[in-house]
């Protein structure tokens, strides 16, 4: 079976390192015309655009202020004329020690779920109206999680576990009640992951916390994950929209 993104338009958020660079050059790889999204990193996106191939474009959006959000499928759609799935990839991880004071404790998860949770949100909002807007096509949306969604997370970041379990639940609402639009959701949910936004989870608990209750001998890699999403893309699946794929090197088995 090959996959052939090859009549597709994606938005990949946060496609400018760790797992959305990964799956946005395997996007390109299998064919796709790939919409780079980024929050600041302007040479970062530069190389992903290039390894992406000439129909690659970026768009800068600060996904923790509401207007840049709003605008950004927009942006894209007036570049290409169409969006055919939405990757919500972009995410942080802000530790919230129990003993910060109120202001940071606060800032931390105000910041933490506006990008992680309310800017899917408000970006599912646009796709989806473009998808009921082009039927009987349809369109896409795979959001990326966590395996922290489900398990939780470390004291530090029960806020990083509560808004990818709230990202978990929207993109179930958006299988379950857009269906009849021909939209498919799915949710990818990887563990520990080997990125710059785990490594500082890594450096402060150390890797053997990371590996230790792995069925597999390494850490996931964000090509592990990428090659899912070119999968979910590709249409193979559609069946499985609601779903959600583990992807964590058996450590729940373990």
């Amino acid at each position: 079976m090959r996959l052939d993104l090859s009549d597709q338009i994606l938005l990949v958020t946060g496609a400018s390192r760790g797992i959305g660079r990964a799956t946005a050059e395997a996007l390109a790889e299998a064919g796709g015309t790939v919409a780079v999204h980024y929050g600041h990193s302007d040479d970062a996106a530069a190389e992903v655009v290039e390894a992406c191939g000439p129909d690659a474009r970026s768009f800068q959006a600060d996904l923790s202020t509401v207007d840049a959000v709003d605008g950004l499928v927009d942006q894209v759609v007036d570049t290409y004329g169409r969006l055919d799935a939405l990757v919500l990839n972009a995410g942080v991880a802000m530790a919230t020690p129990l003993d910060a004071d109120t202001d940071d404790w606060h800032a931390a998860w105000s910041d933490t779920m506006h990008v992680n949770l309310r800017a899917p949100e408000l970006l599912s909002r646009h796709a989806l109206r473009h998808f009921q807007s082009r039927q009987p096509t349809g369109g896409r949306i795979i959001s990326i999680a966590s395996r922290a969604a489900f398990r939780g997370d470390t004291p530090d970041y029960m806020t990083y576990a509560a808004s990818k379990a709230g990202l978990v639940a929207l993109t179930r609402s958006l299988a379950r009640g857009f269906g009849e639009d021909d939209v498919k959701a799915f949710t990818v949910a990887p563990g520990f992951t080997r990125t710059d936004m785990a490594q500082d989870f890594i450096e402060e608990y150390g890797e053997a916390h990371a590996t230790r209750d792995l069925a597999l001998n390494r850490l996931t890699e964000p090509d592990d994950v990428a090659s899912l999403v070119v999968f979910l893309a590709s249409g193979q699946a559609d069946h499985a929209t609601g779903t959600t794929i583990d992807v964590n090197a058996g450590s729940y088995v373990h």
